[in-house]
């Protein structure tokens, strides 16, 4: 380094020289970009949201907000729209598999948002700022024209993409939704730091009912868990607690929801995986990508439309799939509701392959469930569920 700006002294003077100090301290690598894009509004047409927003990194990277709807959906960049799905957790996204279909399993695979439509995060970073009811900006253009007139990301950009790098507004699009994706894919999303993650390097002791839970979760003679939560082996290292499978357990419609975001919520039906533009076949109407269990304790509400807000509800809910006395939605008191879309044979065997639930089966799990909370989240955990 002393040499070359020696040489460039000796060649071009010293106006040259400060001109080298100039553009060395403008450097920056692409994962400190795309944090700065992260916290960023500038994403958001009238710049009043950001990617952590919806993601809060302080709350396990979901929307802790209500937004008028408990949480169920997220406001957009008018602070009116909202939006039909509940804000899935950012972290741990990096390790979802790109969309595929596997041709052995006979199954569509991976992918990002609840149906895939994205392969993968750069394609999950680019889509809210342009989505009409999220972000709001008119275009790629309109974004990389507000990017190109702020000093500090005209400079940063060039510095790692090159002087051109404005001169196609997609590229830039691109580069930015990559930057994110970068800093999307840092520890900071996925530390591995749970108690249950501790209890593997035997620095935690499992209670009686952690431990009631992790034999229910993991053994297919009890509720069948693992047949959609578990990628790996049992208790192996770096489990993400999701095969990234899609499956439709009969979830009901929000209508909470429904009601604040479509313009005839009578009608309106969530296809999922069928919304995904590579997916055709009838089949997979109503089929989600399953979610990691990572942090799921602190991120309610549940299931793709943030139709349950408690954990214990959800267990429940698989239950009632074999128990004829879990007849009542214990939120609502009431009976439980219809499927949006109705659940298909091959999901329904599954559904029906779990044995029933007793009282301190369901608190068991959900004791597991809380296990797999990042350290840094464990004093958002619900003291009951």
């Amino acid at each position: 380094m002393k040499q070359t700006v020696l040489l460039a002294m000796m060649l071009f003077g010293v106006s040259t020289y400060a001109q080298t100090i100039i553009e060395e301290k403008v450097k920056i690598t692409e994962v400190a970009l795309g944090e700065q894009l992260f916290f960023d509004t500038i994403l958001s047409k009238d710049r009043t949201q950001s990617c952590a927003t919806c993601h809060n990194p302080d709350h396990a990277f979901i929307d802790d907000r209500d937004n008028g709807v408990a949480g169920a959906g997220s406001l957009g960049n008018d602070l009116k729209s909202i939006g039909d799905r509940n804000a899935p957790t950012a972290s741990y996204a990096m390790f979802s598999p790109e969309f595929h279909y596997d041709t052995e399993k006979g199954q569509y695979i991976g992918g990002q948002f609840l149906d895939g439509r994205e392969s993968n995060l750069q394609g999950q970073a680019g889509g809210p700022p342009t989505n009409p009811v999220e972000m709001q900006i008119p275009n790629k253009a309109f974004l990389a024209d507000r990017l190109k007139g702020d000093k500090g990301y005209n400079a940063s950009f060039k510095s790692l993409y090159g002087k051109d790098i404005f001169e196609d507004s997609n590229k830039t699009y691109a580069k930015m939704a990559q930057a994110i994706a970068k800093f999307e894919s840092t520890e900071q999303f996925a530390p591995f730091d749970s108690k249950y993650d501790r209890f593997l390097r035997d620095e935690y002791d499992l209670t009686v009912l952690e431990d009631l839970g992790r034999t229910l979760f993991f053994s297919n003679n009890n509720n069948n868990c693992a047949s959609c939560h578990l990628l790996k082996e049992e208790d192996a290292i770096g489990e993400t607690f999701s095969n990234y499978e899609y499956r439709n357990i009969g979830v009901p419609q929000n209508h909470a929801l429904m009601a604040k975001n479509v313009v005839n919520p009578k009608t309106f039906i969530d296809h999922g995986l069928l919304n995904n533009p590579k997916v055709s076949d009838l089949k997979y109407d109503g089929k989600f990508k399953v979610p990691t269990l990572r942090n799921v304790a602190v991120t309610a509400p549940y299931m793709h439309n943030g139709v349950f807000q408690k954990l214990s509800t959800v267990v429940e809910f698989y239950d009632k799939y074999v128990n004829k006395e879990r007849i009542l939605n214990p939120e609502t008191g009431k009976v439980w509701a219809e499927a949006e879309v109705k659940v298909n044979e091959e999901d329904m065997k599954l559904l029906k392959e779990a044995k029933i639930l007793t009282e301190r089966k369901v608190k068991a799990l959900v004791a597991f469930m809380k296990l797999l909370t990042d350290k840094k989240y464990e004093h958002l955990i619900p003291l009951e569920d």
